[in-house]
């Protein structure tokens, strides 16, 4: 059971305890438990159970409780509260924007208990009527049940990725299993995925069977499955799973059979198709045997094909020219920008988070906590804005030539002003601009919103473009081509959120953005010094849009940059007002 594992019961408890109406003060103390578990770096299940209060930090009593749980896989008061609350109750918690408070009045005066009563309810106009809802919260209700089903039996790519590379370890440890190879889905890096499949190579597909068959977590599927090919559900999330079974002649090609899209193994690669010559990928595929994917693509005249790409959105036409880019690598990273500490909602220090992505061996952190319009977020107000950026001062000439940019994630407000007046705004480095409230505005409101944010010629990088949170909830929607002919204009860069929720801007429009000479920067919005790795999923999805290393920002080096922020202060013309004013 890993960290994240236990944050999930400890807040499941909270919100059972709150839909319970039980005591106020032990609701916050298992909430305090989520925070300090959610600030841990460490596996809490490797550290020895009498030394938990010491390594955690967490008190005699939710230790035992962390024990416990680590143990049983439960402890005492979390199984007294799932037994006192049906299932579908449960799962009700999990549905995004109804709270533990609806949820009790949609159970106790309603007698909803579950999802399907609910959205019956709601249909019939009975959810508006209750008090504390209204028509507004009853749509809202509906449609998230409609995202929530949408969602059902999907991972977010790290999910998936983890349990295919585990059940491709099992598979290879399997006595007559020559190889086992990720594909489909999350070989192509998509962002939430529906199906996971292995190709397996062996002369015993029995024993890949007979293995499949005995693990835990994996609900097999016998009217799919067939004597070559084994179907089933991963158990607890629903996604499919799949492990097709073939002979290590036929292997390669089946690998890339399943590792591209219909559309690039249907495409015509050669412009005038000799007699006889296969013209497809898929049609070279059924008349030889390739020893490599290399070795497929050579043979019809194509330049190789990175898995991601592999889309049949138009790379085919540039690996027959030889034009395919060099796409970004983890390595060409130089800094992190957009992150966060303790000043707003982090959970780690300045220092910590800038000593820790020295010691990953980056040359810059750009810290960008929330500004002061994000109360729920403890956004800094001006004076705490000052406090920051003195200590940035001093961390800077202590850890040079190391270097901390003096950011900000000011939000975008109703109307496309920044928060705060020019006057701050004009004592940051950059600023990343991002909308996080009023979420329902219709396309035309939202993207004029945004067009004004970035006509401010004190953004420097818009944030998350749509706001979106995969598997969760829709973003606003946005005239995605309005919006980055903007940033193009005005010198904008847009960022990858590589937040495995987020992974915003979406690739599909990497490409569009390249074409328009707009540089994309892949952040990690950490909050946390673990969050610096879900830049690697930024990565990912960057090099499925075509993203390079020129076109990426943060693959500067820290003197690229700060000319490129000093530059960029430099062409705006000084607020009436200056900062000594504001700040006293």
């Amino acid at each position: 059971m890993d960290n994240r594992a236990l944050i999930r019961a400890f807040r499941l408890t909270a919100q059972l305890l709150e839909l319970h109406e039980e005591n106020p003060f032990k609701i916050r103390a298992y909430e305090g438990t989520v925070n300090a578990l959610e600030q841990l770096t460490v596996p809490v299940a490797d550290i020895e159970r009498h030394g938990l209060p010491d390594r955690t930090g967490l008190s005699k009593t939710a230790a035992a409780k962390v024990a416990e749980l680590l143990d049983t896989g439960s402890f005492e008061e979390l199984t007294r509260l799932l037994a006192a609350t049906p299932p579908g109750v449960v799962e009700l918690l999990k549905i995004k924007g109804i709270g533990p408070k609806k949820i009790r009045s949609l159970w106790k005066e309603l007698g909803i208990e579950s999802a399907e009563q609910l959205r019956v309810a709601a249909q019939n106009n009975e959810v508006s009527k209750l008090k504390g809802f209204g028509q507004k919260t009853q749509q809202a209700i509906l449609e998230a049940l409609e995202f929530t089903d949408q969602s059902r039996g999907k991972l977010l790519y790290p999910q998936a990725e983890a349990l295919a590379e585990d059940l491709q370890n099992r598979l290879a440890a399997t006595a007559g299993i020559g190889q086992a190879t990720v594909v489909g889905e999350v070989r192509r890096r998509l962002e939430t995925i529906e199906t996971i499949t292995l190709v397996a190579a062996t002369t015993q597909p029995a024993a890949a069977h007979q293995l499949l068959k005995s693990l835990d977590g994996l609900t097999p599927d016998p009217r799919r499955s067939g004597p070559l090919a084994w179907r089933g559900t991963a158990t607890e999330s629903g996604v499919k799973v799949e492990v097709l079974l073939t002979s290590p002649t036929e292997y390669t090609n089946e690998v890339l059979l399943h590792s591209a899209a219909a559309a690039h193994l249907n495409e015509v690669v050669t412009e005038e198709a000799r007699s006889g010559q296969p013209n497809t990928l898929r049609h070279w595929l059924k008349r030889e045997q390739f020893s490599s994917e290399q070795a497929l693509y050579e043979r019809a005249g194509l330049q190789y094909v990175e898995p991601e790409l592999r889309e049949g959105l138009g790379e085919l036409a540039l690996a027959r020219a030889g034009k395919l880019p060099r796409l970004l690598e983890d390595q060409d990273l130089r800094g992190s920008l957009h992150n966060h500490s303790t000043y707003s909602d982090g959970s780690h220090s300045l220092r910590e988070m800038a000593t820790f992505l020295q010691g990953q061996g980056y040359e810059y952190l750009g810290i960008c906590d929330h500004s002061q319009a994000a109360h729920y977020a403890n956004g800094l107000p001006p004076e705490r804005v000052r406090q920051q950026q003195q200590e940035i001062d001093e961390l800077n000439r202590e850890l040079a030539p190391f270097r901390i940019f003096k950011g900000i994630e000011s939000d975008i407000l109703s109307d496309g002003s920044l928060d705060y007046p020019p006057a701050v705004l004009e004592t940051f480095d950059f600023i990343v601009a991002s909308v996080h409230s009023n979420l329902k505005m219709d396309e035309q409101k939202a993207t004029t919103r945004v067009l004004r944010a970035i006509e401010n010629p004190y953004t420097t990088m818009l944030g998350h473009p749509t706001g979106r949170l995969l598997l969760r909830r829709e973003g606003y929607p946005l005239n995605h081509k309005a919006v980055i002919d903007a940033c193009a204009q005005h010198n904008v860069i847009i960022e990858i959120n590589a937040n495995p929720w987020r992974l915003d801007l979406d690739w599909r429009w990497v490409h569009y953005a390249l074409d328009k000479g707009v540089q994309l920067s892949i952040n990690p919005d950490a909050h946390h010094t673990n969050g610096y790795a879900d830049m690697r999923y930024g990565v990912l999805m960057g090099r499925k849009g075509g993203l390079t290393k020129d076109m990426t920002f943060n693959a500067k080096s820290a003197a690229e940059v700060a000319e490129y922020f000093a530059r960029r202060k430099a062409a705006i013309k000084p607020p009436l007002e200056f900062k000594d004013s504001l700040f006293g």
